[in-house]
C-alpha cells in the first residue's frame, strides 16, 4: 500500500512539473473556443487503463493537459459548411435582407405564411408608431404622466406575437403592448390603462402602458427590471403541470439590460433545471437606457449564456419580422416536445428614446439614430415583402395610417373624459375577505381627511376626476376598526 501512494504521488509530481513550464512560457491568448479540438492534448488511456479521477456528473469530461488549452472565453457556433460566417461568434437567423427581399436560397414554402396573415402583420406594426408618436406628444402636453415608445422594434413585438398562440401566458417587460393589439386588445381598453380611467382593467393603479389582461393571457407588467423572469419560470413550470395546457408555452420578454439583474439568472437557471415550456425573448436593442451593450457585458451578447444554463438558443435579426416569427414557431415547438426552455435573442435598435424620462440625444447622435432609421427599418422590410407579392400598394399604405390615427385619437378622446375609479376601490382587490385591520384603518383615516378637506379647490377639483367624486368613502368616516 506505501508503495503504490508512493508512485502515484511520484506521477502526480512529474504530471504537476510538466504543467509548470507550459504555463510559463505560453504567450497565447486564453481565449480558446470551446468547440476546440482536444484530441491532441487529452489523456488517452494506455494499455486499456481508464484515466485517473472522477468527475461527478460529468463522466465524459475530457482531461487536458495543456494549460493554456483549458481555458475558454467564448462559445463557438456549430461550423457550417461552406458559410463562412460561421466564423467569429454565434451567428444571426433572418429571412430577408435589408430592404425585404427573400435571401439567396430562401423560398416563400419556407417562409410559409399566407396573405392574409402577412397582411395582418404590418398593419398591427403600422398601429404602433401611430400610437407611440399620439400619447407622446400627450406626455409633452402633460395629458399623461408617462410613455414609452416601440419605435425600431415593431418587427421583434409583432413577429414574436405571430408566432405565438393566443393562449400562450405573456410576461413582458414594457416595449410589448404590440402583443396584446396582436390578439385584438380594443383600443378603448389600451388608452382606459393609460389614462387610468374607471373601466381601466388594471383598476387605474397602474403607470401608463404597464397592461394587464387575463383574458388575453397578459400577466400584469411591472416597472421594476427582470421580476418578471423568475415569475415566467414559475408559470412554466405551472403550466406543464396543468392538464389541457399541454400546447402552450410561456413567454417572457425583456431586454438586454434586464438580462444584467440576478433575476435574469435566477429565472434561466430555474426554467432550465424544472424543464419548463419557457421562450425567454430577450430585445437586445443596444442600450439599458443610457448605457451601450458594449458596456454592459463583455460576452457575445445574450445568447452566449444560453448554453451555460444547458438551453436551447437561437440569434434572430429582430427587424426580420418574418424571421422572428419562425423562430419563435421553432421554439415553442421545440419547448413543448422536448420540454425544455429556449433563449431567442432578437438583435434590433431602439429608435426612441428609453422613455419620456430620457433624452437619448445625450449619450448617442441624432445622425447615428437616423442612418439605423434608413438602413434597417423592419416597417420598410415588411412593406417590401408584401409590395413585391402584390399584397400591398401605396392606396392601402396611406389609408391604414389615416384609419389607425383616427382609431388612436377618438379612443384617446373617449378615455380623457371618463372618470377615474372611486376612492374606496384603492383597498380593494388584495384581499378577498375581510380587509386587515391596518387597511381598515387607513381607509377610515382618507375619510377624515375627505370630510375635513374635500371641499378646498384643489381637493374638490380632483375629487371631481373620480367615479362618486369621493362620496364613496363617506361609509368608512365612523369605521376605523
Amino acid at each position: 500500500m506505501m508503495a503504490s501512494t508512493t508512485s502515484r504521488a511520484a506521477r502526480q509530481l512529474r504530471f504537476g512539473r510538466q504543467l509548470c513550464p507550459t504555463a510559463r512560457s505560453s504567450t497565447a491568448s486564453s481565449s480558446t473556443m470551446l468547440s476546440r479540438t482536444f484530441a491532441s492534448t487529452a489523456l488517452a488511456s494506455k494499455d486499456g487503463d481508464e484515466p485517473q479521477g472522477h468527475l461527478p456528473g460529468h463522466p465524459s469530461s475530457v482531461f487536458l493537459t495543456s494549460l493554456n488549452d483549458s481555458f475558454f472565453d467564448r462559445v463557438k457556433p456549430k461550423q457550417l459548411s461552406g458559410n463562412s460566417n460561421a466564423q467569429g461568434g454565434i451567428p444571426t437567423f433572418r429571412l430577408m435582407d435589408g430592404v425585404g427581399r427573400l435571401l439567396p436560397g430562401v423560398t416563400d414554402q419556407m417562409v410559409d405564411i399566407t396573405e392574409q396573415e402577412a397582411v395582418k402583420m404590418y398593419r398591427t406594426m403600422l398601429l404602433l408608431p401611430q400610437i407611440d408618436v399620439i400619447l407622446y406628444n400627450a406626455q409633452r402636453q402633460g395629458r399623461i404622466s408617462f410613455m414609452m415608445t416601440s419605435y425600431g422594434e415593431e418587427g421583434a413585438v409583432i413577429g414574436s406575437a405571430a408566432g405565438l398562440d393566443t393562449k400562450d401566458e405573456v410576461f413582458a417587460q414594457y416595449r410589448e403592448s404590440g402583443v396584446l393589439l396582436w390578439r385584438e386588445f380594443s383600443m378603448d381598453h389600451y388608452m382606459s390603462q393609460v389614462f387610468g380611467a374607471e373601466d381601466d382593467l388594471c383598476g387605474g393603479r397602474q403607470m401608463p402602458i404597464h397592461f394587464g389582461s387575463t383574458q388575453h393571457h397578459f400577466h400584469t407588467i411591472s416597472s421594476p427590471l427582470a421580476t418578471q423572469i423568475p415569475q415566467a419560470a414559475g408559470a412554466g413550470y405551472a403550466l406543464k403541470r396543468t392538464k389541457g395546457r399541454e400546447n402552450n408555452v410561456v413567454v417572457c420578454y425583456f431586454g438586454e439590460g434586464a438580462a444584467s439583474e440576478g433575476d435574469f439568472h435566477a429565472g434561466m437557471n430555474l426554467a432550465s433545471t424544472t424543464k419548463s415550456p419557457v421562450i425567454f425573448f430577450v430585445r437586445n436593442n443596444g442600450y439599458a437606457i443610457s448605457t451601450p451593450a458594449a458596456e454592459q457585458f463583455r460576452g457575445d451578447g445574450i445568447a452566449s449564456r444560453g448554453p451555460g444554463y444547458g438551453m436551447l438558443t437561437i440569434r434572430v435579426d429582430g427587424n426580420d419580422a418574418l424571421a422572428v416569427r419562425s423562430a419563435v414557431q421553432a421554439a415553442k415547438a421545440k419547448a413543448i416536445a422536448e420540454q425544455r426552455p429556449v433563449l431567442i435573442e432578437a438583435m434590433t435598435y431602439r429608435v426612441g428614446h428609453h422613455s419620456t424620462s430620457d433624452d437619448s440625444s445625450a449619450y448617442r447622435s441624432k445622425q447615428a439614430v437616423e442612418s439605423w432609421k434608413q438602413m434597417d427599418n423592419p416597417l420598410h422590410r415588411m412593406r417590401n415583402f408584401l409590395t413585391d407579392r402584390g399584397w400591398w400598394n401605396d392606396a392601402l399604405e396611406e389609408q391604414t395610417k389615416a384609419e389607425h390615427r383616427k382609431t388612436v385619437i377618438e379612443a384617446m378622446g373617449r378615455a380623457e373624459k371618463k372618470k377615474r375609479p372611486q376612492l374606496s376601490s384603492l383597498f380593494e382587490g388584495t384581499y378577498r375577505g375581510e380587509l386587515p385591520g391596518n387597511l381598515r384603518e387607513q381607509r377610515a383615516e382618507l375619510a377624515e381627511l375627505l370630510q375635513k378637506y374635500g371641499a378646498l379647490p384643489g381637493w374638490s377639483k380632483e375629487l371631481a376626476k373620480h367615479a362618486n367624486a369621493g362620496k364613496d368613502m363617506e361609509q368608512y368616516r365612523e369605521n376605523k376598526l
